[in-house]
């Protein structure tokens, strides 16, 4: 790892209005493009005080070939899924779910008023784990890993990783893809470098106040798509609250559609027809 090298920044995107589920209104800061986000396959931010914005939730619906990762800021969130599985996402709760061969889960929401904000991350699962037994783990805001130091504040959903002379181990750890997912809060002109694996993909998104990151600024709801040698460098601007991202790319084939995610045209319709026929889990 080359700890003197800075990342730079390769693009700049903004995260666009869309919605999912029942209706749900949120910003999709990243799909498609797989090459980019290499081993993630999607992000989406969201976050309100109105409760039409929500209410209508993500009703049962299927996933096969990847993992999602719900990350609740505020609010309260009900997952029950196929599998007898049910857990109440509170603030700060994170939901790991590997959909893997199948799984068919519903996400709604607990509340009738007041904000509800998070973020839905979609990891990728390599070919030799797409059709594994799928999973399902209910992580408490208490149990995910935080330090703090100079005012600011790291929670480490998943993933190692060193800096300031700690080496802080995410609630998450030993996939694959070696997911590195961290919630970091900077109060203004407060600086950190974090050391990523050269080689792996590195993504932040800036869901409050402002960063620069190598020399560019990074706004609300802003999304930076960093280069792959060195560490991540980057200091408050304005109270800056973001997520960094980074993994290990898979390098493989993807082909996606809707809920499924494969290698081939081939698996994407196999996946459908078991949909179909009622054995998409067994």
């Amino acid at each position: 790892m080359n700890s003197k090298k800075v990342r730079e920044i390769l693009q700049i995107n903004t995260a666009r209005p869309a919605s999912d589920g029942a209706g749900v209104k949120l910003n999709r800061v990243f799909s498609g493009t797989p090459d980019l986000y290499d081993p993630f396959l999607l992000l989406d931010a969201f976050g309100s005080d109105e409760a039409t914005d929500y209410i209508a939730g993500f009703p049962s619906h299927p996933h096969r070939g990847f993992e999602t990762v719900t990350y609740m800021l505020e609010g309260k969130m009900l997952h029950e899924d196929h599998m007898g599985n049910k857990g109440l996402l509170n603030n700060g709760d994170v939901q790991w779910m590997t959909a893997a061969r199948g799984i068919i889960h519903s996400e709604m929401p607990q509340q009738e008023e007041g904000r509800m904000s998070g973020f839905q991350l979609w990891v990728n699962l390599p070919a030799s784990e797409k059709m594994k037994d799928p999973s399902y783990r209910d992580i408490p805001a208490s149990n995910i890993p935080e330090t703090n130091f100079d005012g600011v504040k790291v929670k480490a959903i998943a993933g190692e990783v060193d800096f300031n002379g700690k080496h802080l181990i995410g609630a998450v750890s030993g996939l694959s893809s070696e997911p590195l997912y961290l919630d970091v809060h900077m109060p203004n002109d407060s600086e950190i470098s974090i050391p990523i694996v050269d080689g792996h993909t590195a993504l932040i998104y800036v869901y409050e106040g402002s960063v620069d990151v190598a020399g560019k600024n990074i706004k609300q709801t802003q999304l930076a798509i960093l280069s792959k040698e060195g560490v991540v460098s980057a200091k408050s601007v304005k109270n800056a609250r973001f997520l960094l991202l980074a993994g290990k790319p898979l390098e493989e084939p993807v082909v996606q559609h809707g809920p499924f995610v494969m290698n081939t045209a081939q698996e994407i319709e196999q996946a459908i027809q078991d949909y179909r026929a009622g054995s998409l889990t067994t």
